[in-house]
C-alpha cells in the first residue's frame, strides 16, 4: 500500500488488525470468481521496516490450486493474475478507512474532507508481489521471523552512549541498497519498539479458507483422498532447545554485553507502557 496510509494505521492499530483478513478475502474471491474454486491462504500481518517505522503490509502464502466444491476434485494449478488482486486488495483496504471514516471510528489530524480527499488520490497503482515457491518450509521460516522474533536483532544494535542516552543501530537502505547507521534516544527507541507489539490474544499468524481450523477437520481427508494422498498425523512439538537449533548460530556468538541490556529494558518498558493502555 503507499506510504501515506502507515500513519492512518500506526494511529488506528485495530484497522491495521484487519488486514490480513483483507488480504485473504481478496485471495478467495479471485479464485471463487474466477475459477470457482475454494483456496487455502496464512496471512502475517508484518509493521516494521528496518528503521522500525510503522510499515503496515501482509504476507500470504496460497495453495498453488483449488478444491472444486461442484466436482468434488482438486485442481492442480490456477493463475494469479496480478492486476485484479491488487484491484481488490486496494478496494478493501480504502473501503476499510472510509467507512471507518464515515462511522467516526478513526484517529487523525486531518480533516474528513481532506481525509477523503487523500483516499481517492490512492486510487492508483499499488504493489503486489506474486511470485511461486517450492518449499513451504522456506514461506514459514520467512514469515516466522517476523511473527515470533523482536523487531530489531541485538547484532543491529552497535552503539550506546549512557551519558546522552542514545542508541545507535544499523538499518538497510531499501533504494540504495547500502547499510546506514540510525541514532536515537532511548525513549525514542521504546517508542518506535512498542508501536509493533501486538495486544493480548491477537494472533501474529491467521488462516483462511481451506486452511481454516474447521475446513481443516471437515474436507483435509476428502481432498488428501482425491489427490492420491495419505494425510499425516500431527507431529508431536519439538523441545524448546531442539526448536531453537533450527535458528540460532551453533556455539556461543560474542554480542557487546550493553545490547542484552539494551533489549531487555527496552522489552520490559514496552511491556509495562501496554500493561497501564490496557
Amino acid at each position: 500500500m503507499p506510504d501515506v496510509l502507515w500513519h492512518v494505521f500506526s494511529q488506528n492499530r485495530v484497522l491495521a488488525d484487519a488486514l490480513p483478513v483483507l488480504a485473504a478475502n481478496a485471495i478467495e474471491s479471485f479464485a471463487s470468481a474466477k475459477h470457482g474454486l475454494g483456496t487455502g491462504v496464512v496471512a502475517f500481518l508484518h509493521t516494521f521496516n528496518g528503521e522500525l517505522k510503522f510499515n503496515s503490509h501482509v504476507h500470504t502464502m496460497a495453495t498453488a490450486g483449488g478444491w472444486r466444491i461442484s466436482s468434488g476434485s482438486w485442481v492442480r494449478s490456477v493463475y494469479y493474475h496480478r492486476d485484479i488482486l491488487m484491484r481488490l486488495w486496494r478496494a478493501a483496504v480504502l473501503n476499510l478507512l472510509r467507512t471507518a471514516l464515515h462511522a467516526g471510528r478513526i484517529r487523525m489530524a486531518m480533516t474528513a474532507d481532506e481525509m477523503e480527499a487523500m483516499l481517492t488520490e490512492q486510487e492508483r497503482w499499488w504493489n503486489v508481489k506474486i511470485q511461486t515457491i517450492n518449499s513451504v518450509e522456506h514461506f514459514f521460516q520467512y514469515g516466522g521471523r517476523y511473527a515470533r522474533r523482536p523487531v530489531i536483532a541485538q547484532g543491529r544494535i552497535t552503539n550506546l552512549d549512557l551519558n546522552l542516552q542514545t542508541v545507535q543501530f544499523s538499518a538497510k537502505d531499501k533504494y540504495s541498497g547500502n547499510c546506514i547507521q540510525m541514532r536515537c534516544s532511548l525513549k525514542k527507541l521504546i517508542d518506535l519498539w512498542s508501536q509493533h507489539i501486538q495486544k493480548r490474544y491477537k494472533h501474529a499468524v491467521r488462516y483462511f479458507g481451506l486452511f481454516a481450523p474447521r475446513a481443516v477437520s471437515q474436507m483435509f481427508d476428502r481432498m488428501f483422498s482425491a489427490i492420491g494422498c495419505k494425510r499425516h498425523p500431527r507431529p508431536d512439538p519439538p523441545r524448546w532447545a531442539q526448536s531453537r537449533k533450527g535458528v540460532v548460530r551453533p556455539g556461543p556468538t560474542p554480542r557487546p554485553h550493553w545490547a542484552a541490556d539494551v533489549l531487555g529494558a527496552a522489552t520490559r518498558t514496552a511491556s509495562l507502557i501496554l500493561r497501564e493502555l490496557r
